[in-house]
């Protein structure tokens, strides 16, 4: 009997589910790790950047096994992991100092990509503190950004992957569900955008986004070996009317739902987002398609 089991978003048939099990037999004194590894080479799952998705086959397998799939071998340990009961980022002290002036007084700014840098945790303790959804640990690729004036931090943005199918953004982008699939990666999402609250400059917002859209892409090839080719971000409709990102052209397309990516009762449970976007190039519709530039 034909089989289909989905773990995000990739459908595992009955055939791929036999060379797991085929694996496993194969390599009896092989730890749930090493595994995930061989499968993920087997596979080809590897990122532009060159590292194995070694979580996800990892979280494949696990799945199958908790099925009745397959059987995993018994746990050889249990190896810490950072990720859970994680603390919340410590407040840092900074410069309050009010900046209250024109956007031409506090130029040039430094945009300063901070993932992996000393100024990491900064970054995270300011959107912690100073941002109403606080701090999240975002997974998948992902770039922090911290502005400066003067070397003072006066905004941050963070970015990462994009969700999986957005409707009133697919259908923009003309994709067909193969295509999407296989092209999301050359897209990211705006997670957080923050501004200081002791920092009033009109039209520094906008200034902000236009500057990013011109640098982005520059980094994502420099550290994940892929360019992108559309920016996207959701606002909820009962605090915001996207007029920053209006004034940064970016294109309203529609709303969310409301239900969220793993509903099977077709109602609202969360708030509904507004759903905006911006394509960094003309030809972005054939390039998130698979077209040559």
């Amino acid at each position: 009997m034909s089989l289909e089991f989905r773990y995000r978003g990739k459908v595992v048939t009955s055939s791929d589910i036999a060379f797991i099990n085929q694996l496993i037999d194969e390599n009896p004194n092989d730890s749930r790790w090493a595994l995930s590894k061989k499968l993920c080479l087997a596979w080809n799952l590897v990122q532009p950047n060159g590292a194995l998705r070694d979580m996800v086959c990892r979280g494949l397998m696990l799945e199958l096994d908790r099925a009745g799939h397959i059987k995993l071998p018994t746990k050889k340990s249990n190896p810490h992991n950072p990720f859970i009961n994680r603390n919340k980022p410590a407040k840092i002290k900074i410069d309050q100092t009010p900046i209250h002036t024109d956007l031409s007084e506090i130029q040039p700014l430094e945009f300063r990509q901070v993932r992996r840098t000393a100024f990491e945790k900064l970054f995270n303790s300011l959107i912690e503190h100073y941002h109403y959804l606080g701090y999240c640990h975002p997974v998948g690729e992902q770039l922090k950004y911290i502005i400066f004036f003067q070397q003072r931090p006066i905004a941050c943005l963070a970015w990462s992957s994009a969700p999986r199918h957005i409707g009133c953004r697919d259908r923009f982008i003309g994709w067909t569900e193969s295509s999407r699939k296989k092209h999301i990666h050359l897209m990211v999402y705006n997670t957080r955008f923050l501004v200081l609250p002791w920092v009033r400059v009109s039209c520094l917002a906008s200034h902000i986004l236009g500057q990013m859209a011109r640098l982005l892409s520059h980094d994502w090839q420099r550290i994940y070996n892929h360019p992108i080719y559309y920016l996207e971000t959701f606002m909820d409709k009962e605090r915001f009317a996207g007029t920053c990102y209006r004034a940064a052209n970016w294109i309203y397309l529609g709303d969310t739902t409301g239900r969220g990516k793993d509903d099977h009762t077709n109602k609202p449970n969360r708030s509904i987002k507004t759903v905006w976007g911006y394509p960094l190039s003309k030809d972005f519709r054939a390039l998130l398609s698979g077209g040559a530039r």
